[in-house]
């Protein structure tokens, strides 16, 4: 096990799964990859493996977007026959030889032709298991039947949800489905109306997503055993939020405030797409009723964390500051377009007088700010009954309120410091020895470019020919190179082994008990994994072009200094 003590300095690696390659995988990270890389960043001496949300996604496949709040997604499960006890190697060669599999795990992630394979592999896995005397061997049965009914507070709901999925195309959007199916209740009255043969194949369905979920369940627990034996922690990722198409919002609509979908304000600061830059970011998700929340002591999320804590050893709280206030919309993501270019007046002529704004209550008075932070401190302290010290980091980045931070700090919850953001007010860059130890440092998360795309841009700026770029260039460079003790690399020069080294080296110097760079920023390469905003297939798709073993070698000098650097600021697992 690691020592998870903030004394005691950690370096890691955020990587999304999606973006490893196993030497088994079939065009998607998965369970064995992941263990493959928790030794390979334990030979490199990380102590924390950060990854993204694995909880299942609807079909736009981002994993900020998840149709439940506790299934994993499929996509995850190693579905080999050493992998999976009840997968044959007949039915896994006969389901192989229909695919392509060497197209598959060639490029990026192809979603659909992925879950297509492993949907195959499961459901051959799920055929032999229920075959064999009636339901497997014994002390397999029993361990299924176990699960089932620990976790049948939202499994249940969740199967009938998932085949209703598989009944209606493969789609979770339930405005698409008939009326009888669009809510629990609803769904379940139906259920026990329809013929007996045709109720039997519906229970069958369940019966078959339960046992997914069985096998992701196990195969995550194990992913964790192997990381401690290892000496790395495993970082998961709770999203903010849930899909408006979600079992949540299906099963416990009661829950959720449906009237207005989540997002983020502007940034002025950031160019982006136009809409972004008039409204702010629209996520589509419904808000929480926090009062109906209140009515069982938030049991919806001390259930959720209880999950998630027996596979992970830390968990990034993502958009903490909607924990105290969330900026949201009276209209849907869908709608967006309908409202570019409008006036605030022309805007609320089309909702009826609502705008984008924040809630439970804007900050535009001490008593409004006084009750937010209220708010957000008590929701962080449920948090912290169900998790203990230190296992929380808080995703404070974005338009941050001023009392968000004290909180978290007198709560003992990390934050984020981004370098290159962390600025005095005179824009001089604050050096990483006065960060709070209490604190995880990187140079960007799955949103942001890595180091040496920002670095490229301002070396190409340098040499624009526009005096008023290539002096702001110049600045950003030096202030860099200052936070990494290295003014002497402060010249305009293109991004080298010796600037990547310097970054690397300054950021693992700082005081923050984590230091988590993206793997791009380990290896300095310009791979990037998601652009906000942004919809197509670029998103949530990149892959390393290696598996972690091969990394070691291609990358063996960039590699070789990131050990010794690990080790010369005192952050090896040793």
């Amino acid at each position: 096990m690691v020592d998870l003590n903030p004394d005691r300095k950690l370096a890691g690696v955020l990587v999304p799964l999606f973006a490893l390659r196993g030497t088994r995988d079939f065009g998607i990270g998965d369970t064995a990859a992941l263990r493959e890389c928790a030794d390979w960043a334990a030979n490199l001496g990380l102590g924390v493996l950060q990854i993204l949300p694995v909880n299942e996604t609807g079909s736009d496949n981002s994993p900020y977007n998840i149709i439940s709040s506790m299934a994993l997604d499929p996509v995850t499960i190693s579905a080999t026959p050493e992998e999976l006890p009840d997968l044959t190697a007949e039915d896994f060669n006969r389901i192989l030889a229909k695919h392509d599999v060497a197209a598959l795990t060639a490029g990026s992630v192809d979603y659909r032709s992925a879950r297509a394979l492993k949907n195959e592999l499961l459901e051959a896995a799920y055929e032999h298991f229920r075959a064999r005397s009636t339901g497997g061997p014994k002390a397999r049965r029993r361990a299924f039947t176990t699960f089932t009914k620990s976790h049948a507070s939202w499994l249940d709901a969740y199967a009938l949800y998932r085949a209703l999925i598989a009944l209606n195309g493969g789609s979770e959007v339930l405005t698409n489905w008939p009326v009888e199916h669009q809510s629990m209740p609803s769904a379940t009255k139906w259920l026990a109306i329809i013929p007996a043969s045709d109720r039997r194949k519906i229970r069958r369905l369940m019966e078959f997503y339960r046992y997914v979920q069985w096998i992701a369940f196990t195969q995550w627990q194990a992913v964790r055993e192997h990381c401690a034996a290892r000496g790395v922690a495993l970082m998961g990722d709770v999203p903010v939020g849930v899909s408006i198409y979600s079992c949540d919002v299906w099963s416990e609509p009661d829950v959720f405030d449906l009237t207005r979908s989540s997002g983020a304000p502007p940034e002025r600061n950031f160019q982006s797409d136009p809409f972004t830059m008039q409204w702010g970011q629209n996520w589509g998700f419904p808000l929480y009723d926090w009062e109906a929340m209140s009515h069982d002591n938030f049991a919806w999320w001390r259930r959720r964390l209880r999950a998630m804590f027996a596979m992970f050893d830390l968990i990034r709280v993502d958009h903490a500051l909607g924990f105290f206030r969330i900026y949201s919309f009276p209209w849907r993501p869908e709608q967006n377009a309908a409202f570019l270019g409008l006036s605030d007046e022309a805007a609320r002529a089309l909702t009826g007088g609502p705008l984008p704004g924040f809630m439970p209550q804007d900050d535009s008075t001490p008593e409004n700010e006084e009750k937010n932070r209220r708010h957000g401190e008590t929701l962080f302290r449920i948090m912290l009954e169900e998790t203990g010290p230190h296992r929380l980091i808080a995703e404070d980045l974005g338009a941050v309120a001023p009392y968000v931070r004290p909180v978290l700090k007198a709560l003992e919850i990390p934050g984020f410091k981004i370098p290159q953001w962390e600025t005095r007010p005179d824009t001089s860059i604050i050096p990483g020895a006065e960060y709070e130890r209490l604190s995880l440092a990187c140079y960007a998360t799955h949103d942001h470019a890595p180091v040496r795309v920002f670095w490229d841009e301002w070396f190409t700026d340098t040499t624009s020919g526009d005096e008023g770029r290539a002096g702001h260039a110049r600045y950003q460079m030096a202030q860099l190179m200052i936070f990494a003790n290295r003014k002497d690399l402060a010249a305009p020069r293109a991004f080298d082994a010796e600037i990547h080294a310097a970054t690397m080296r300054g950021l693992l110097a700082s005081n923050s008990w984590l230091a988590v760079p993206m793997i791009t920023d380990i290896l300095g390469t310009a791979d990037r994994f998601n652009v906000p905003g942004e919809i197509g297939v670029q998103n949530w798709t990149s892959r390393l072009n290696r598996t972690c073993a091969e990394l070691s070698q291609e990358f063996a000098p960039q590699l070789t200094s990131m050990r010794q650097i690990i080790v010369e600021t005192g952050r090896n697992r040793e």
